[in-house]
């Protein structure tokens, strides 16, 4: 059997985001699934908008996700030399032809053919047919050069997503393959690529649907059979329209400083245009051994920020608390905090991430054990009473003296409660808002034991 090759084609004009990532997700998953070759290449041509910036975001975005590729990136730039060699092969062989049809004749013969109510396309002026006579070659005009487009018959494939698609070649103009200053253009570039780099099955978006006939047609002149197609349904933005950044999407590595875990985000893109019946969390390893190209939708996927925070914390939950310990040291990095040599990172992790959604959500409950957070007013005035004070002047002698452990710290907490007639209740969101600064916790007793015996102390007796 043949091996699967796939690519991921990407145009460097703009920050990459989830829309985008995830027509890079799919030939990732089926490469992988059937040991395949994934391909990045970057299709730079449109030179005044491609940036070396937006480069570097694909691929730290495609790192930052595990999307590792085989082969490239290749830069369509760098195979100028190429396209050009095969032109001239398809003008020598007659698959091309030059044409000295300038945009103001072709504008009035667009008008033309709208005012009668036809088509506006190129009419083969400049084609070569047999018995025909071309118009005396005007002097000064560089030419296009167009692909010479089958006349009859039609165009068809077996879509992986769509299903069956044919287009009659009579719908299909000569396309213009180079510009008068012989650089190929994108239709052109896209076949030598995909030939060249023996491609079996290109997964993009549907965007793209319309090109794929004339593609077809080009890949065929060349001798060469077109690999299996599946057009990806449009990935819309939370109001329902495409996802773009003019709309308001966010670059993919954004998600990553947002607190977001890279299998998280795979396990979210997976799921807004493919299927494994039910399932809705799983691993990166799971989703690799059930892709294929049989369940993707039809429909288009709708981001949900919800969703995709929802998807994260259940990824959160069962990671384990040493691999988010260092997602979270950088979550105290971007806020410019120099976390303590005693902070007990991993088991602080494990006592506070089933309350978040996101590693900075983590950062931030943790915060009390890095830097000193003084309570609220409000907070202050409302548990520290002077009903609650005399207990908390007896805990403060009892926590001095116990073994630092959860059992221990217990047990002076209720001893204190006892002693002065309270509710436990009272006694322990007057030590949480007191020593950790917030009114609401996990366990009192296993937020104290992580602190330092001096700092909890020492935020106890400054009230």
């Amino acid at each position: 059997m043949t091996q699967v090759r796939t690519r991921f084609a990407p145009s460097p004009t703009g920050f990459i985001h989830l829309g985008n990532i995830r027509s890079a997700l799919y030939p990732w998953a089926y490469a992988r699934a059937n040991s395949g070759v994934f391909i990045l290449r970057i299709e730079d041509t449109d030179v005044e908008r491609s940036s070396q910036a937006a480069v570097d975001v694909i691929l730290e975005s495609m790192h930052w996700l595990g999307l590792d590729y085989d082969e490239g990136p290749y830069f369509q730039m760098q195979r100028m030399d190429r396209y050009k060699q095969v032109l001239a092969q398809m003008v020598e062989r007659g698959l091309a032809y030059p044409c000295y049809m300038q945009s103001d004749e072709l504008d009035a013969l667009r008008e033309r053919q709208m005012a009668a109510r036809q088509k506006p396309r190129y009419d083969g002026t400049w084609r070569p047919e047999p018995g025909k006579t071309l118009p005396p070659v005007p002097p000064g005009v560089q030419p296009v050069t167009r692909f010479r487009n089958p006349l009859d018959g039609s165009v068809a494939w077996d879509d992986k997503v769509k299903g069956r698609i044919e287009i009659s070649n009579g719908e299909l103009d000569d396309l213009v393959i180079a510009r008068p200053d012989g650089t190929p253009t994108y239709n052109f570039c896209v076949v030598v690529d995909d030939i060249d780099m023996t491609i079996t099955h290109v997964i993009r978006g549907d965007d793209h649907v319309n090109n794929t006939p004339r593609q077809i047609n080009i890949i065929r002149a060349l001798g060469v059979e077109p690999p299996v197609y599946a057009h990806l349904p449009t990935v819309l933005n939370e109001q329902g329209e495409k996802m773009s950044k003019r709309q308001g999407a966010k670059a993919v590595t954004q998600y990553r400083d947002e607190g977001f875990l890279a299998d998280a985000v795979v396990n979210y893109l997976a799921r807004l245009g493919w299927s494994h019946g039910d399932d809705e969390i799983f691993s990166r390893e799971q989703f690799v051994q059930w892709f294929n190209l049989d369940h993707l939708g039809r429909s288009p996927g709708q981001f949900d920020e919800a969703k995709l925070r929802w998807v994260n914390a259940q990824h959160i939950k069962s990671t384990p608390d040493g691999e988010l310990a260092p997602l979270v040291l950088q979550q105290f990095e971007r806020l410019g905090i120099d976390v303590p040599k005693d902070l007990r990172l991993i088991e602080a992790i494990a006592l506070f991430k089933d309350r978040c959604a996101t590693t900075v959500e983590i950062a931030e409950w943790l915060l009390p054990y890095a830097i000193d957070t003084a309570p609220m007013a409000q907070d202050l005035a409302a548990h520290v009473t002077d009903s609650v004070k005399p207990a908390i002047e007896t805990l403060c002698r009892a926590l001095a003296q116990c073994e630092w452990t959860k059992p221990a710290i217990q047990q002076a907490i209720k001893a204190a409660v006892a002693a002065h007639g309270l509710k436990m209740p009272q006694l322990a969101m007057a030590v949480r808002v007191l020593v950790y600064g917030r009114a609401q916790t996990p366990s009192i007793d296993a937020v104290l034991q992580l602190f330092p015996r001096e700092t909890v102390l020492a935020r106890l007796q400054r009230f």
